[in-house]
């Protein structure tokens, strides 16, 4: 599952100059942030900004005009439109807009612009660190796996192919008919029947907190960019919960500097309707596992020119 945020926009800060009498105006491109983002409203018409870095001064106006941005008034306008929260504005936009968007972003046609192309890449490396934690330790074949928010199968669908039994799930049923096709065509490869020893995943629409069962191992990647801390506290335990051997977690790392990226963002959220955005700190998400009786075994991170993603692999201790 992913999150759609524009934190790519031209800023202009007028500051003082003392040698002359008119104030200088500068103009600073500011990067995106991603681990999940749809840039497609980037493309034009800032490719071909220039990214510059902001002074001590420029950042001092950004905090500035930062303090003066209202991004909760307009999601909670985003709220009422669909009759609820977070979760209902999520699956709404995954439904429509996002899945179209994301199922591009996803795939392999040509019809994405560079952003777009730049964060496929992103994810896809991210897929295949996580298989690379999994297939260190031992083959898949025959483990269980929860792939939580599985998109369009990005992660099933190479898992499956590996020989583990994958029960996946979605909040957006547009992703879980997506991937419910995509393993079809690739797991058959045309014919009638899988091959010995391959499983076709077991694809569900639910929401994180729906999920049950006991399995080997629950993989959440680029999901809790949906849950503030303490909602995503209470995820990481459930997610635990159901994992006998180990989880995986990717998100969004929380820094100054992307925090302040991301405020960007919201004062230029672009003509498509974007869901909220919750960026945490590693040591946040290792406590959250710590109070539950797991401790991270490895950490990575991925990155690209607009995808940021950090992994966590944590098992019981």
């Amino acid at each position: 599952m992913a999150f759609s945020s524009i934190l790519y926009s031209p800023i202009h800060f007028t500051l003082p100059n003392p040698h002359h009498r008119k104030p200088l105006t500068i103009t600073s491109a500011i990067p995106p942030l991603s681990t999940a983002t749809d840039l497609s409203a980037v493309a034009n018409p800032f490719d071909s900004a220039t990214i510059a870095v902001i002074g001590g001064g420029s950042v001092a106006a950004l905090a500035a005009v930062l303090s003066l941005a209202d991004p909760e008034k307009r999601r909670q306008l985003q709220a009422e439109e669909v009759g609820g929260g977070d979760k209902e504005v999520v699956r709404e936009y995954f439904n429509n807009d996002g899945f179209q968007r994301w199922r591009r972003i996803y795939g392999d046609t040509d019809d994405v612009n560079k952003v777009q192309k730049d964060i496929r890449l992103g994810h896809s490396k991210t897929v295949e660190n996580v298989m690379k934690m999994l297939l260190d330790e031992r083959p898949l074949s025959g483990v269980t796996v929860c792939d939580a928010g599985c998109g369009t199968g990005c992660l099933s669908i190479p898992l499956a192919k590996e020989g583990a039994v994958v029960a996946a799930s979605d909040i957006s049923a547009a992703m879980v008919a997506e991937a419910q096709e995509q393993a079809r065509k690739e797991l058959f490869g045309g014919k009638d029947e899988l091959s010995p020893g391959l499983v076709l995943p077991k694809f569900e629409v639910k929401d994180l907190e729906s999920l049950d069962g006991k399995y080997d191992t629950v993989v959440c990647l680029d999901v809790l960019i949906h849950y503030p801390q303490i909602k995503a506290d209470a995820m990481i335990a459930h997610l635990a919960s159901l994992a006998e051997k180990r989880l995986i977690l990717s998100f969004a790392p929380k820094t100054f500097y992307y925090n302040l990226l991301k405020r960007v963002g919201e004062l230029f959220p672009g003509p498509s309707k974007a869901t909220r955005a919750y960026l945490h700190s590693e040591a946040d998400v290792e406590k959250a596992l710590q109070k539950v009786g797991w401790r991270i075994r490895k950490r990575g991170l991925t990155t690209t020119q607009f995808y940021f993603s950090r992994i966590v692999e944590a098992i019981p201790v």
